[in-house]
């Protein structure tokens, strides 16, 4: 018999995407395969929101708490862990429910999605350039190779890995980037949000982060080496509260500032999800939610 189609639950950060699917792997004999880039790391609890053992219901979930705040993040990797995991969990006879945020993790797993390789060499000169010359400087070497990279980059570690990818290929890095195109049979099912309620659950949310010890996770997290980190201390909630750490801000400041910068990665999530037509979009409010999805799922 095929295997079934690898589910996907999808939408903003605080619309509920662990408890459906929680509530679907309870429905549909499943398993829950995490696809959070932070919720990764190990002891970045409060703040990343990971469901916690008495949430997930007695549901096995996989991919969770695999990294030490100091290794980065591989989309590469993860796109190699959660399909051999998904293929498990298949042929064990169950469901497998892919629940996250991080946009182009979902991808990574769900679509046909070529990875160039890297080189610590080149990897490295490019650093001591970025160093030398500054990230205007590469941008611009970027753009003459390839624009549409250019165009979207925001930060130096991506225009790095922009760079490489040319040095490495001879084709621009736009050119990887992955097709509407399911690697294997999908159901996506995103849900959808009222924006205003949404804003209002974020910033309660972070005040809760707040009250229930976020500061001393971070701080307990920045002994254990955050800082060195290329991908944990840019989370949401630790880069905020490491300046409160270094004196820099104070902790309502941090909160403010957490809960506008959780608000804007909210609205570049529901851009991202809404561009994809193959994803069937489910009230997060409707009472009947977990019946919904199912059906969409049998």
């Amino acid at each position: 018999m095929p295997a079934p189609p690898v589910i996907a639950v999808v939408g903003p950060t605080g619309s509920g995407k662990s408890d459906l699917a929680v509530s679907l792997a309870l429905e549909l004999d499943g398993e829950v395969i995490n696809a959070d880039a932070m919720q990764f790391y190990r002891g970045m609890d409060i703040g990343t929101a990971k469901i916690t053992w008495a949430e997930r219901r007695g549901v096995p979930h996989h991919l969770l708490d695999i990294l030490d705040v100091t290794q980065e993040a591989s989309v590469s990797q993860f796109q190699q862990q959660a399909r051999a995991t998904i293929a498990d969990v298949h042929a064990r006879g169950k469901r497998a429910i892919l629940a996250g945020g991080s946009g182009l993790y979902v991808r990574a797993v769900l679509d046909v999605l070529e990875f160039p390789g890297t080189d610590a060499a080149l990897r490295q000169q490019l650093e001591a350039d970025l160093a030398a010359k500054g990230a205007p400087a590469l941008l611009e070497r970027l753009r003459a190779v390839d624009p549409e990279s250019a165009g979207r980059v925001s930060d130096a570690r991506r225009i790095i890995r922009a760079l490489e990818v040319y040095e490495l290929t001879g084709r621009p890095f736009s050119s990887f980037m992955p097709q509407r195109e399911y690697f294997q049979p999908a159901i996506q099912i995103g849900l959808t949000v009222d924006r205003d309620v949404l804003r209002e659950r974020l910033a309660r949310r972070v005040h809760r982060m707040v009250d229930s010890g976020l500061l001393a996770e971070v701080q307990r997290l920045d002994t254990q080496g955050l800082r060195q980190g290329k991908t944990a201390p840019r989370a949401l909630g630790y880069s905020q509260f490491l300046r409160v750490i270094d004196g820099e801000v104070t902790i309502p400041e941090a909160a403010e500032d957490t809960i506008i910068a959780t608000r804007q990665f909210a609205r570049r999530q529901l851009t991202w999800f809404r561009a994809d037509p193959r994803i069937q979009w489910l009230d997060w409010q409707d009472p009947e939610l977990t019946a919904r999805a199912a059906s969409l799922c049998r």
